[in-house]
């Protein structure tokens, strides 16, 4: 985007603060934001090329000689019949050549659609998407300083305020809601909030197999039926298939299979911890987690050949003096980036785990575990980094301010992923000599200066800015506090209406046990 600026007599330049402020406020084009979902990373690699061959020849000795235990007769039937070898151990052995074979074959470049079409995100190569995720039984009530069960209401507020969040692509279901304790009631009113409160891409997880069917029925009627669905789902699961070390679980191993089933895309997640249930040594929490979601790939396609799968190695971090996990640790930054890289070296749809403050609220110890987690993860070229936002005590607290307060920084996180355009109009030589020959000896107005004010900088909602003297005429605002005040006007005034209400009676007639109360939906 450029624009011509008159040049009044004697060389100065029209404008000020207030006209510069009122310049970055208008709305931009899409594809000339500073920054945008998909940008592509990639320019950091804690692992050289070596690594990464080293790394992959561990896991297939892995998964030929150790394989997998506690798989169901399904999933043995599926992988014996797709090459895989059933021990007198009982234990599933995957050849080197059947690992390879399906990951040659397995999808890739995949898209995870939104309600709306332009939350789309095309996952692949290096492109970087933020997002939520989670399991958190608590809510982090900031102003009390204290933390409470978290509710049914809490995820479907948590999806409202993420609606409009331009820097948080999609929504994973991020909370537990502990007022309902039916496993079937609390999975089908997980993704009811879910998908009522937000238009972009949504995950959520299923408790037994039993209780994905009335979620699909929920999924095709929002979707206008089942086709429509399967051509553009928009929930994927969450599926902790495996118990690491290297064993299947049972449960989420017939979930997966009846998502594939219902047109379910599948985060094949493994979450080892560092020290406790996977290795120590970070290069083999790398090499079991790969190993364990390769294992994952090879059951999903044995099903049915070519389905969308995300490669969710979610290895953890213990804090080895305690046994506790240590979620904004520099090792769990390694982790995640590392994690990667290998999604890129077999060119599969990446997604694992950043931003999982240690700190219980959102403070400087949360700022700084958050940004240098989530960074790492972006420039490293990570496609889904989920956890990243809103997430406190490792993985036990949730805050909803946080996601403001988050959003900010996660815009910071994506203009370190766009990186410097190097070209010869940005490197300026034309303007400088016009500045220091012809002009004031500043670059404040010049046109180069207001073009590029909107296109190459990103300018945070809720951080404070102000001069010291502007912070004090304000009445000395503090972003924890500003965040308060946004949240509460989002909850007071935001009802996406994205499911009509002629669709929404006809699920409610369908499922007597959605819980939400209509009045929560601002009806």
């Amino acid at each position: 985007m450029s624009m011509t600026v008159e040049k009044p007599a004697g060389g100065r330049r029209s404008g000020g603060r207030e006209a510069r402020r009122a310049l970055r406020s208008a709305p931009l084009a899409e594809d000339v934001r500073p920054i945008r979902p998909g940008m592509e990373g990639g320019r950091y690699r804690p692992l050289d090329q070596r690594d990464l061959e080293r790394i992959h020849e561990a896991v297939l000795t892995l998964l030929e000689t150790v394989g997998f235990a506690n798989a169901i007769p399904s999933a043995i039937q599926a992988l014996r019949g797709a090459g895989a070898e059933l021990g007198q151990d009982g234990r599933i052995r995957f050849p080197r050549r059947l690992v390879l074979d399906t990951i040659a074959k397995a999808a890739r470049n995949i898209t995870l659609h939104g309600q709306d079409p332009r939350h789309d995100m095309q996952v692949g190569g290096t492109r970087v998407h933020y997002g939520t995720a989670g399991a958190a039984v608590h809510v982090v009530d900031v102003e009390k300083r204290e933390y409470r069960e978290s509710l049914l209401q809490d995820i479907y507020d948590a999806a409202r305020i993420v609606d409009g969040c331009d820097n948080i692509h999609f929504f994973q279901r991020p909370m537990v809601p502990r007022d309902i304790p039916d496993p079937l009631d609390m999975d089908l009113n997980t993704l009811y909030a879910c998908v009522m409160g937000t238009s972009k891409h949504v995950g959520t997880s299923f408790t037994v197999r039993e209780n994905v069917k009335p979620a699909l029925d929920m999924l095709y009627a929002i979707a206008g039926g089942e086709e429509k669905f399967r051509a553009r789902p928009f929930v994927s699961n969450s599926n902790c298939f495996v118990v690491p070390p290297m064993k299947f679980a049972e449960d989420a191993c017939g979930v997966l299979e009846a998502c594939v089933e219902g047109g379910i895309p599948i985060l094949l997640l493994s979450a080892g911890q560092a020290g406790a249930t996977a290795p120590a040594a970070i290069a083999g929490a790398v090499v079991q987690a790969v190993a364990e979601v390769l294992a994952g790939l090879v059951y999903v396609n044995a099903i049915k050949p070519g389905h969308p799968c995300i490669f969710g190695t979610w290895p953890f971090v213990s804090d080895l003096r305690t046994g506790a996990m240590s979620g904004g640790s520099a090792e769990q930054a390694l982790l995640t980036a590392a994690c990667g890289q290998m999604a890129q070296f077999y060119d599969l749809p990446g997604g694992s785990a950043a931003g999982m403050a240690d700190a219980k609220l959102p403070d400087i110890q949360s700022g700084y575990e958050k940004g240098i987690t989530n960074v790492m993860a972006g420039l490293s070229g990570l496609n889904l980094v989920y956890e990243s936002a809103g997430m406190h005590a490792s993985l036990l607290g949730f805050c909803l301010e946080s996601l403001l307060i988050d959003n900010d920084m996660l815009g910071h996180c994506q203009r370190c992923v766009r990186g410097i355009e190097v070209t010869d109009e940005a490197l300026s030589v034309e303007t400088i000599a016009d500045v220091c020959l012809n002009g004031p000896g500043h670059y404040l107005g010049h046109e180069q200066t207001l073009s590029l004010m909107q296109t190459e900088y990103f300018y945070p909602a809720i951080g404070d800015r102000f001069s010291p003297k502007e912070w004090n005429e304000k009445g000395r605002p503090d972003s924890l506090q500003r965040a308060i005040e946004e949240k509460k006007r989002i909850l007071a005034t935001r009802f996406p209406r994205h499911v009509s209400k002629q669709t929404d009676d006809g699920l409610r007639a369908r499922h007597a046990n959605i819980l939400l109360p209509r009045k929560s939906l601002g009806y």
